[in-house]
């Protein structure tokens, strides 16, 4: 049997979630626009892991039940940089669209990290170090129920530096949580400078596995990369928590942001994001 059918399919999946993170990229940044209170630089860089969780027939949801006991449960741990999650949940029914021109306003429940008071979001979030070990109870607690839900959550390299975290991945590789999977945007660049001068986390992959975890990196830019990685995390028969270093660029797509020592805390006019938008990668 031919496997074109099956060749023509992937490569449709995969012009969608371009054409899906081409235009949360864009969206995001109008938010910016909007608010130029958000994180940008830290919101423009994991929009591929996202829109591949939220398209890519990876994340197991209903945006007409968001507390559906058989979902899978996304954390997004690097709350400050998950600004782009807001157009992915009004483009599939999570929230409204017109919301999105609300992001930090007055009356809006879209502030500038995502709060568990929007639908699709499962925990609060902010203070950087938590939502691992959260993941690891969620995750637990579906074993013990035995439940085939699985648990994703999105962390940021400089988020990595908590000692918190470490005693997640820990437990988490202690406890066999099979159903677990951490993806890191693995940008290089924390609050005020290069992760390298703060705390070195090269390689991190070896030292996840070191912790009883399975472990890839992958250009997490790349949605065919992205995409194969977390499928095979659902696939896979391992007995271990799983995790994917997503290799990403802070601000990627603008200039003045990109590998920025200080672009986590720089933000653009409205001129600045027009010029952006329209010199898009």
């Amino acid at each position: 049997m031919s496997n074109k059918p099956n060749q023509a399919a992937d490569a449709a999946l995969l012009g969608r979630l371009k054409e899906k993170a081409a235009w949360v990229w864009r969206e995001t940044l109008k938010i910016h626009g909007d608010a130029p209170e958000t994180r940008i630089a830290s919101s423009l860089s994991p929009i591929e892991v996202l829109v591949t969780l939220y398209y890519g027939n990876v994340l197991r949801f209903d945006p007409r039940n968001p507390r559906w006991e058989d979902r899978d449960r996304f954390i997004a741990s690097k709350g400050h940089g998950c600004v782009s999650l807001y157009p992915i949940l009004a483009d599939l029914g999570f929230i409204g669209r017109e919301e999105l021109a609300g992001v930090c306003k007055a009356g809006s429940r879209l502030g500038g990290i995502p709060d568990a008071n929007i639908p699709g979001i499962e925990t609060t979030n902010g203070s950087l170090g938590h939502g691992l070990g959260v993941a690891c109870g969620m995750a637990l607690a579906l074993k013990q129920k035995r439940s085939d839900a699985f648990v994703y959550v999105l962390v940021g390299d400089g988020e990595l530096c908590e000692g918190s975290i470490w005693e997640s991945v820990m437990f988490a590789g202690q406890q066999g949580l099979n159903n677990l999977v951490l993806v890191a945007d693995y940008n290089g660049i924390a609050m005020l400078d290069y992760c390298r001068n703060i705390i070195g986390l090269d390689p991190l992959d070896r030292k996840l596995r070191e912790f009883q975890w399975d472990a890839v990196t992958v250009d997490g830019h790349d949605v065919a990369a992205v995409h194969q990685a977390l499928s095979h995390c659902r696939r896979s028969n391992s007995t271990r928590p799983q995790a994917i270093v997503a290799r990403t660029i802070k601000g990627r797509g603008v200039p003045q942001l990109e590998n920025n020592p200080l672009c986590h805390v720089k933000t653009l006019n409205q001129e600045q994001v027009i010029a952006a938008i329209g010199g898009q990668p």
